[in-house]
């Protein structure tokens, strides 16, 4: 039984061993091609899976079935037998898109629609931050990724993501990066908001495709993901040009300036800031523990997915070659492989909206340490992949019975695991060892 494209509430149960049968989309012509996020009807569910399996529900060698590698895409379904307690952490959220911690216990929450909260030990929300700049809310991105400078203690700087209204015909704008400084108290607020980068060229686009998150890299510098502002035909020749940040991961220093190093600065016309390029949406990026490897994860199309290892100056395809169909039903570019073009370490088909990815390397839950964890939006799960060295070899779903969509997980400074919910009455989340 094929099952593509399957709906959260559906493919949701693949590994979690939900009991109970799904009901069907009822029978009729398929809709007219059109610009749909959702793409066509889910076909009939996965049947319950079967321990040692792989996750992936359709059959080896099933149409459209074309692995680089035999694991690429079907990593046997890997149970920890691990056991945690999910704690709520604090609630009351309206879709939550980036988390920070700051010192005492404290956390500071983005909210997509353009406000800031700073979350206290006890799980109270403040008020919202006075100085947020203006947002332009969109579909799936607004208010995104926050992070500390890495001398927070002492210059109380945070860097932030957003996306910005520009000046132009309606709905104009651009992801941008705005640093500010953090003060807390009875009224918290941000002052001397900064905008240090912007991206280029400013697009109207409907559906967004924005990335935006961030990660400071040993050197101090800042590594941001753009993404390619859509999947229009139109726009997409930008992904694969050097003059403009459609599509691409750029690193920069505190201030927005390029960053020493970086691979493209001597090429003719190139953005010196530009670190590597062929990405769609990329919303997740983490270094891997001990080393100074950059892992991202990247929405695709339908069936395409990615879970990538970037490396400087790298090539990763997008949109000339992918795993993935358009939402028409039709093949992406030329392929699944070309010269040149890097290959993802994974990649999910049914497709899983994967929206942040970190390593665990705590001690609170041993059996997991190594393990890469990744947040689910449209099948509403945290996905535990188990690699050797690059490859990943097993995958386990992970609160499939709460029915969110995960937007982003951190590891604690306390060792646990923490969940952002992305809901109209979103949580923070906290995995514990059960007792």
């Amino acid at each position: 039984m094929q099952c593509r494209y399957v709906a959260a509430a559906l493919c949701g149960v693949l590994v979690a061993g939900a009991a109970g049968a799904q009901t069907p989309p009822p029978a009729g012509p398929p809709p007219a091609p059109q610009r749909a996020i959702s793409g066509p009807p889910a076909p009939p569910p996965c049947p319950p899976p079967v321990v040692g399996q792989p996750v992936e529900c359709r059959p080896p060698g099933s149409p459209g079935q074309t692995p680089a590698w035999p694991t690429q895409t079907r990593a046997p379904y890997t149970p920890s037998g691990v056991k945690f307690t999910v704690q709520t952490v604090a609630e009351g959220l309206e879709s939550p898109w980036g988390l920070a911690f700051l010192p005492h216990g404290r956390m500071l929450v983005t909210e997509r629609k353009g406000r800031m909260r700073i979350v206290a030990k006890n799980g109270k929300l403040s008020e919202p931050l006075a100085g947020v700049p203006e947002i332009h809310f969109q579909q799936i991105s607004g208010l995104q990724d926050v992070v500390l400078d890495p001398n927070f203690r002492a210059n109380h700087l945070i860097y932030f993501t957003f996306v910005e209204p520009r000046p132009g015909p309606k709905s104009n704008s651009g992801s941008t990066v705005a640093r500010a400084k953090l003060v807390t108290g009875a009224h918290p607020r941000l002052e001397d908001v900064t905008v240090i980068y912007r991206q280029k060229p400013d697009l109207v686009t409907l559906h967004g495709n924005y990335g935006g998150r961030m990660l400071f890299d040993k050197s101090g510098y800042l590594i941001v993901t753009l993404g390619d502002r859509d999947g229009d035909a139109p726009n997409r020749h930008y992904v694969h040009e050097f003059d403009n940040g459609i599509g691409k991961f750029i690193r920069i220093t505190t201030d927005g300036a390029p960053a020493p190093g970086n691979p493209f600065a001597g090429k003719p016309g190139a953005l010196p800031e530009l670190w590597a390029l062929g990405f769609r949406n990329p919303l997740g990026v983490t270094f891997r523990p001990g080393t100074d490897e950059v892992w991202s994860v990247d929405v695709g199309p339908r069936g395409g997915d990615e879970l990538n290892l970037v490396r400087a100056g790298g090539d990763y395809g997008w949109p000339v070659i992918g795993y993935g169909k358009e939402y028409t039903g039709q093949r992406v570019g030329e392929g699944t492989a070309k010269d040149g073009m890097e290959q993802p370490v994974y990649y999910w088909d049914p497709v899983i909206s994967p929206s942040s990815v970190a390593f665990y390397d705590g001690d609170k839950f041993p059996t997991w340490k190594g393990n890469a964890f990744v947040t689910s939006l449209s099948q509403q799960h945290l996905a535990r992949l188990v690699l050797d060295g690059d490859k990943v070899v097993g995958e386990e779903r992970l609160l499939t019975d709460l029915h969110e969509r995960m937007r982003e997980v951190k590891q604690g400074p306390d060792g646990d695991l923490y969940l952002l919910t992305d809901n109209p009455k979103g949580r923070i989340l906290r995995l514990v060892p059960a007792k």
